[in-house]
């Protein structure tokens, strides 16, 4: 025992950062318990998310805190402590700063949050985590079609929000999008029937995405400067050189694009079938003008 007090006498350079190495090692463990804990007693998923990461913050603001205190040896330098620091090392980790203050700027204005489906500089998915440096995305597209996960796990620092000139968040407010596609008729064909039988799928399918849109966009309408839409079913009719195009528009949940576009086709389409030939879906055809037959008569005399 006498060893140890003479060993931390005689360095206590050593002793002092032995000390400061076991703190913050006590701090993080005990962090990582909080959140086990979280983790197992809260079942709510958004609320187990929220906690976890707010014990998180909190045990790193606590870690600077005690890290400035502890070694300049008085609270009151707390505040000089923290000038001198930030300006020793503002340049070497500028993209760490912008990272974090991009994290804080992110949380402050609510540009996204987990839940999200957003679209960054070309890289479009759904938000799965954003801690003090990274942004975690789960990527939507690329090599697969429409709004289907690829499997790919994408980080972005959380810098971008300074450098990037746009964001789009497709579930913040307003958490449904404008969709349409395009159905071929075939010239002849009874265009009010078909009108009739495409407004009535569309308006039986999208009813409970319209009536929760409208409340929604009431929302959107009076908070932002911006005019009234319409948001029930609307079908516009093109006469094009092959064929009669309806132009089918709706409002869809931004989840669900590509599952209510193929219920809508597919319930069209035998809704179509049943009329008979009344109504005939058109297709691009050619048509092949015949090649003028060339007759060539050799006569060897005349090749004499």
């Amino acid at each position: 025992m006498e060893q140890l007090k003479n060993w931390i006498i005689e360095n206590p350079t050593i002793f002092s950062v032995v000390k400061y190495i076991l703190l913050v090692v006590f701090v993080l463990i005990l962090i990582q318990l909080i959140r086990r804990l979280l983790r197992k007693k809260v079942t709510d998923t958004v609320a187990r998310y929220k906690s976890q990461k707010s014990i998180e913050i909190i045990g790193y603001v606590i870690l600077i805190f005690l890290s400035f205190s502890y070694f300049t040896g008085n609270i009151k330098d707390f505040t000089l402590a923290i000038g001198i620091f930030t300006a020793g090392i503002a340049f070497t980790l500028q993209e760490l700063i912008l990272s974090i203050a991009g994290s804080l700027y992110i949380f402050i204005v609510k540009v996204y949050k987990p839940g999200d489906r957003i679209e960054i500089n070309g890289i479009k998915g759904d938000v799965i985590d954003v801690d003090s440096i990274y942004t975690t995305m789960m990527e939507i597209g690329q090599w697969v079609s429409s709004d289907n996960y690829s499997g790919s796990i994408v980080k972005l620092s959380n810098a971008f929000v300074f450098k990037e000139y746009y964001i789009y968040n497709y579930s913040q407010n307003f958490p449904f999008i404008w969709d349409e596609f395009n159905l071929p008729i075939k010239y002849g064909s009874d265009v009010e029937l078909t009108k009739s039988i495409v407004i009535k799928i569309a308006s039986e399918i999208l009813s409970e995405y319209t009536s929760k849109s409208k409340a929604q966009w009431k929302e959107v309408v009076n908070k932002y400067y911006i005019e009234d839409a319409i948001v029930d079913p609307t079908l516009a009719i093109t006469l094009t050189d092959n064929w009669i195009q309806f132009n089918l528009r709706y409002i869809v949940d931004y989840k669900k694009r590509r599952q209510i576009k193929h219920v809508l086709n597919d319930k069209i389409h035998k809704e179509l079938e049943k009329t008979k030939g009344k109504v005939t879906l058109a297709s691009t055809t050619l048509e092949l003008i015949e090649i003028p037959e060339i007759k060539v008569n050799l006569n060897k005399n005349d090749s004499l």
